[in-house]
């Protein structure tokens, strides 16, 4: 069965070129002028991921996200005329998946698209399984103080919870299943979500300053950055 995917612009252009190209990569597409729209469609609706204009009239981007993520785990991505690092990390925040910024290439948004899908369908499966179908020795990970628990998709830094979106917890899987190693941004993708995926430095960058915010909240400062390398763990945060 097709992939429904709402697409919300009020650059009617806009969404006649992510129509096309996803509806080419065999996705089916609906369409919404302005947020209140898109939140209306999505309520009416069965969608597997969401692109959301950050600027548009009714609601925003960054509300309708809001209202999404109360309500669903789906995929969003934004698309934004703006490329600043406020708007990237406030739309991650929220729990955006990821930040495209116009002008795209259609090809990279479908590509993203895609990324954003597995990554959704792999958290999925984990979660519905059943605990006798996950191995003990695999099913918890725990580094200096955090624990994170796979198949619940939790975080713990001691007995306090440190609530992570489906990226940042993959990203801080990887770290912590390899303490002390340097890791560049493609192996940290690689390795939190599988070949094939694409997601850009800057996104990652994004993602791995929110896991370093929220342990910090929680006491912690593990991450270290290896200006023009990447990022490593600490054997002892």
């Amino acid at each position: 069965m097709s992939r429904r995917i709402l697409v919300a612009d009020d650059d009617g252009h806009i969404r006649e070129v992510v129509r096309f190209a996803l509806s080419q990569a065999g996705y089916v597409v609906t369409e919404a002028a302005d947020g209140r729209a898109a939140w209306l469609a999505f309520g009416a609706g069965d969608f597997d991921l969401v692109v959301l204009d950050l600027i548009m009239p009714e609601f925003d981007g960054f509300e309708v996200c809001r209202r999404l993520r109360a309500a669903s785990r789906v995929p969003v991505i934004f698309l934004s005329s703006r490329d600043e690092e406020l708007d990237r990390v406030l739309g991650l925040e929220l729990g955006a998946d990821d930040y495209v910024t116009k002008p795209f290439s259609p090809r990279e948004l479908v590509a993203r698209v895609k990324a954003a899908l597995r990554r959704y369908d792999e958290i999925l499966a984990l979660l519905s399984r059943a605990p006798s179908e996950v191995e003990p020795a695999t099913e918890l990970v725990e580094h200096g103080g955090i624990r994170i628990d796979l198949r619940r998709h939790e975080c713990h830094v001691g007995d306090r919870a440190v609530v992570l979106t489906v990226s940042e917890f993959g990203l801080l899987r990887a770290l912590l299943e390899h303490p002390g190693r340097v890791l560049r941004r493609a192996q940290l993708v690689e390795l939190a979500y599988g070949d094939g995926h694409f997601v850009s430095d800057r996104t990652v960058d994004s993602h791995i300053r929110r896991v370093r915010q929220k342990l910090a909240l929680a006491g912690l400062d593990p991450v270290e950055t290896v200006y023009g390398v990447g990022y490593r763990l600490k054997d002892e945060p």
